[in-house]
């Protein structure tokens, strides 16, 4: 059969121009790449052996082979894994996911060094051959087939498909540039797997030097998870690390236990630096490797951990469930259940150890995944306390802004005789920062939480008490905060606003606003939230806030908007002007700029842009006259 020649998928092409021309700062690393893989081949065959012992054959023995030739210019890595068929060298070598590509190349920063960390992230690791090598041949024949495949490529527009005669696995041949020809050394190809990939289970053999046909093997080939944590170095983890994940990153921590008695398991969890592409993404594959007695069951055992802890990447090794277990039995299993306590238990601890010993790191951390650890707020009731104690927000105390508070700092920096602790939720921190609802707790110097995540809106109503406070939003209600009234000199402006006249005069003017603002708001009253502004909007307690309806919305679900109430600040100028105006046309202009501008501090939704426009400018243009 003559050879086909597909082309590359176009994001594969441009992917492939930016490895070539050294996207990579260290070039060895395509060696590791090339070896992970094929622990992962060998790993796919040991568990679909398990159910068919034919796909074995006679070789039953596990190994990944690399070879040197010298006078070609060549080097190969072979394993005895699970390979490929036709169509799943085409899909896996010719394309790359496209969500996942755009992706990748809307993060490039040109920073070489950044931008190759990037490459691990996306599981595109395979491409870093062509940064060593001119050409690539890949030979594979999958366990289940009898023939196999052949695919060549100098990394440019096309690559050629053709049948091939081959033995079970994949073999990989890199033919080196001129400036490559340092990988023919087998000195300097034992000391990368050494470094790299000592972990790896499987046996990786080489030539026991340059000449010698007698081969030795050059890692432990002991899985690092078994060996006890003192004979295992910090290289040695972020290696495994970067193995299991294909990060090109170290990771931020990790934490690696042994559990013996009702139940006898290993687990060895990454806590990432970065985030991943695709996080928020439910659908995609997530969950931890999971092995039964060192043999490997399956890439992503999401059994193990809640979806809040989804960014965890690591190792789960059962000595109590069976071989042939599948994702179904996992779900129901109760030795899981309990295994999926105490991981869970396990990263949790992890992180507060982090946050109290390191909490630079913490902070890089929270930066990251805080927002997906907030979904535990309502997932995990049991753990809630936990995860109290873990979240970080930011926060203002009169003129001083904390960019990283804990519960713990908040209830330390607490008022004398302060019961609650105070909120305001919105699209932005700096907008929050400003918000007039803020004012009378700056004037008193009262912490103010500053929630600007798309879950706070879904999370602070499962909150209830943290120690023995409880949580207010300070933009819903009746507030409860008692504020002294400042005294005021004896003058004419607040003469107006003292005595009995003064209250009538105050409760007419609520009235008059209430009528000509009654299809727009659900009262009007006097506000003890405002020391400078004129006027803010209020949500009844049990009213859909604007970010939970943002939500609900994404989703389909139409939410109605809800009557805010319309607090007004008696004591500024342009509620005293009002009293004064006996023009209803030119009261029901202010009045409405007023609101207007009110709901311009809540993000839009209750102004009426068009009308405020024209209020504005005829309002002006009086001034203006």
């Amino acid at each position: 059969m003559a050879p086909e020649t597909p082309g590359f998928q176009t994001e594969a092409r441009k992917l492939l121009r930016l490895v070539i021309n050294s996207l990579y700062s260290n070039k060895e690393v395509f060696l590791r790449e090339l070896i992970s893989n094929a622990s992962d081949a060998i790993d796919r065959l040991r568990f679909a052996s398990l159910s068919d012992p034919s796909l074995l054959g006679e070789n039953e023995a596990f190994s990944i082979e690399i070879c040197v030739d010298s006078e070609a210019g060549s080097l190969s890595v072979s394993d005895n894994g699970i390979g490929m068929t036709r169509d799943e060298v085409i899909a896996n070598l010719g394309t790359i996911a496209k969500s996942g590509t755009e992706e990748f190349f809307d993060q490039l920063t040109g920073d070489q060094k950044a931008d190759a960390l990037l490459i691990g992230q996306f599981g595109v690791g395979f491409y870093s051959v062509f940064m060593v090598s001119d050409r690539v041949e890949v030979t594979t024949r999958k366990a289940s087939q009898e023939e196999g495949t052949v695919w060549r490529s100098t990394g440019e527009q096309e690559f050629t498909v053709e049948p091939a005669e081959c033995e079970r696995g994949t073999r990989i041949e890199l033919h080196l540039k001129e400036d490559a020809k340092e990988f023919l050394s087998t000195w300097r190809l034992k000391d990368i797997v050494r470094r790299y990939s000592d972990h790896i289970s499987v046996p990786v053999t080489m030539p026991k030097d340059d000449d010698a046909e007698e081969r030795e093997t050059v890692n432990q080939a002991t899985a690092l998870w078994t060996r006890p944590r003192k004979e295992v170095t910090d290289d040695e983890y972020n290696e495994f690390y970067k193995h299991i994940s294909h990060d090109f990153d170290n990771p931020l921590d990790w934490s690696h236990n042994k559990v013996e008695g009702s139940l006898e398991y290993a687990s060895l969890l990454y806590v990432p630096k970065k985030a991943p592409f695709d996080l928020w993404q439910r659908e995609r594959v997530r969950g931890l490797k999971l092995y039964v007695q060192r043999v490997f069951i399956m890439d992503d055992a999401e059994a193990f951990l809640p979806l809040y802890l989804r960014w965890v990447k690591g190792v789960v090794d059962s000595s109590d469930l069976p071989l042939n277990v599948s994702r179904e039995t996992l779900q129901d299993n109760q030795q899981v259940a309990s295994m999926r306590t105490s991981l869970t238990s396990r990263v949790l601890s992890m992180l507060k150890d982090l946050a109290e010993k390191e909490p630079d790191k913490y902070k890089q951390f929270w930066t990251q995944f805080g927002q997906v650890l907030k979904e535990g707020i309502g997932s995990d009731p049991v753990n809630q306390a936990e995860i109290l104690d873990l979240l970080r927000f930011r926060s203002v105390k009169g003129d001083e802004s904390f960019d990283v508070a804990s519960l713990e700092q908040y209830v330390g920096r607490m008022n004398e005789g302060q019961e609650k602790i105070y909120y305001l939720v919105g699209t932005s921190s700096d907008d929050l920062a400003i918000s007039p609802h803020l004012e009378v707790f700056k004037s008193r110097e009262i912490e103010v939480l500053l929630l600007s995540d798309l879950v706070d809106s879904w999370m602070m109503p499962m909150l209830s008490k943290y120690e023995d406070k409880s949580f207010q939003d300070v933009s819903r209600g009746e507030l409860d905060l008692k504020v002294d009234e400042p005294e005021k000199p004896a003058s004419k402006e607040s003469a107006r606003g003292a005595g009995e006249e003064s209250n009538n005069e105050d409760a007419d003017l609520i009235t008059r606003l209430g009528n000509v603002l009654d299809d727009r708001v659900e009262s009007v009253r006097r506000s003890n939230r405002l020391t400078t502004s004129a006027a803010c909007l209020v949500l009844d307690e049990n009213d859909t806030g604007h970010q939970l309806r943002r939500m609900l919305e994404a989703s389909g679900k139409e939410v109605p908007l809800p009557k805010p109430h319309l607090e007004v600040n008696l004591d500024h100028f342009l509620l005293h002007h009002l009293k004064t105006l006996d023009d209803d046309e030119r009261f029901a202009d202010l009045a409405h700029v007023i609101l207007d501008q009110a709901a311009l501090t809540e993000g839009q939704e209750y102004l009426e842009a068009g009308a405020f426009v024209t209020r504005l400018n005829r309002l002006l243009s009086e001034v203006l006259a």
